[in-house]
Formats: C-alpha cells, sequence, structure tokens
C-alpha cells in the first residue's frame, strides 16, 4: 500500500473514531482500571461500528494491507481505543488468511503495544481465538509467554487458552492438555503481578466447567502459596458449599 493510501485511511478510521467518543463515556470508562488509562472515549459497541463501516466502505482494502494499517496505528497510538481498533480490524481475516507466523506478531504486539488487561482479553479472546480455530496445533505453542519479563504478555499465557479447555472446532473437538493447564497455573502461582494472578484464577475457573474435583484438588495442595483473590476467581463456577469450603481453608 503507499503512503498517501495508508494515510488517508489511517485519517478515516481516527476521524470515525473521535465522531463515536465522548468525554462522558470516557469517564465512565476509567472505572473499571486501578491504573492510568488515557481513553478518547468509544466503547466496545463504537469500535465494532468504527470497523464495520471502514471496511464495508473500502472492501479492497485486502488481509496484509489492513495487518499494515494494524501495525501502523499500534506503534503510533495515543488512546487505548486506538489499540482495540487496531486488533478489530484483522478479526475478519485471521481466520483464513496469513501463515503461523502471525502469532509471532501477536507476540510482539503483547509485549510493546499492550498496556491494560482489555488489550491483552480482546486480543486473545477475539483475534487470537480466530486465529487458532483454523490452526489447533498452533494452542499450546503460547506456553512460553508464561516466561516472558512482560506481565501482559504472561496475562495472556493463560488468557489465550480460556476458550479452548473443550471446545468444537469443525466435526472434531479440541480438549487442551489437563496436565498443562495446572502445569501453567503453577508456574504463574507467585507471580507478583495482579493481572497476571486474575488470569490464572479465570483460567482454573473454566477449568472448572470440565475439571470440577481436580480444580479442588489442585487449590487445595496449593492454598497455602494462593492469593485469596486468585481462589476466589477460580472457585466463581463452583457450588456454594464448595466455595465456603475453600475459603475457609
Amino acid at each position: 500500500m503507499n503512503k498517501d493510501l495508508a494515510n488517508k485511511y489511517l485519517s478515516q478510521l481516527r476521524r470515525s473514531l473521535a465522531d463515536v467518543s465522548t468525554p462522558e463515556k470516557a469517564k465512565a470508562m476509567a472505572r473499571f482500571f486501578n491504573h492510568e488509562v488515557n481513553f478518547i472515549g468509544a466503547k466496545a459497541a463504537d469500535i465494532k461500528k468504527v470497523i464495520t463501516e471502514f471496511q464495508q466502505q473500502n472492501s479492497k482494502v485486502s488481509a496484509d494491507e489492513t495487518l499494515e494499517l494494524a501495525e501502523q496505528i499500534l506503534a503510533n497510538a495515543k488512546y487505548t481505543e486506538e489499540v482495540l481498533l487496531a486488533f478489530g480490524l484483522l478479526n475478519k481475516f485471521v481466520k483464513r488468511h496469513f501463515n503461523d507466523e502471525l502469532l509471532q506478531r501477536f507476540e510482539y504486539w503483547l509485549e510493546h503495544y499492550v498496556s491494560n488487561w482489555s488489550h491483552v482479553d480482546d486480543l486473545c479472546i477475539k483475534t487470537i481465538y480466530q486465529f487458532m480455530l483454523s490452526r489447533p496445533e498452533l494452542i499450546e505453542t503460547t506456553q512460553h509467554w508464561a516466561h516472558s519479563s512482560n506481565p501482559w504478555c504472561r496475562r495472556a499465557s493463560n488468557v489465550v487458552w480460556v476458550k479452548f479447555i473443550k471446545r468444537k472446532i469443525g466435526q472434531s473437538v479440541y480438549i487442551l492438555d489437563k496436565s498443562l493447564i495446572f502445569r501453567h497455573c503453577e508456574l504463574l502461582l507467585n507471580d507478583p503481578d495482579p493481572f497476571v494472578q486474575k488470569s490464572v484464577g479465570w483460567l482454573l475457573k473454566v477449568a472448572s466447567i470440565e475439571y470440577e474435583q481436580e480444580v479442588i484438588a489442585f487449590i487445595k495442595s496449593n492454598v497455602n502459596n494462593m492469593q485469596r483473590g486468585t481462589i476466589r476467581y477460580a472457585i466463581e463456577k463452583l457450588d456454594s458449599d464448595t466455595r465456603k469450603a475453600i475459603l475457609s481453608f
């Protein structure tokens, strides 16, 4: 894509994002974050609308050109919503376009462009999820993210798996290795970052739907090494009596 055309598209996207943003929405969104985040004031539905309209109006923009635009947005983003916009632009393409190496770009984005939990969750639950649906053999290859020096990448190492504990993909059912789930959680039990801890609890919570007794046993055997907040997240899907029993340990 030539520079002039790229600048035209980028200007259109930024203008559209500004048009759907308000200071009131920015203030309301800030309540969900306990650290400073720079908002322009666009909600998820607003961002989705901007993307849909852009892609309808510019239907000839290819997958590779969209990736180029996304990376330019990420490299120059001032607002958290711009990062979400960049991720969202790719959602319609990632399942059937690109090669496996795109996963390495996602890892780079996590370590260089992500700056809050909403970025991690949006990228993992929407974009990478769609990407993995057509490449389930790559799901377990993200294990090394847990060793990243960047806490957002470590959080992503859990979040990227939450929709793949057991997932119907095409005519078959993908089941994430159960022992891998618990080894991964154990690895991060002492992580100092609170958002990593919440992601450990999240992964255990969704695992409890399929492996309730194993999750209970894991918590019991690691209760002295687990933060209370992590435990509370992990037991949300369990019945009331079981939750009370675990919290009494």
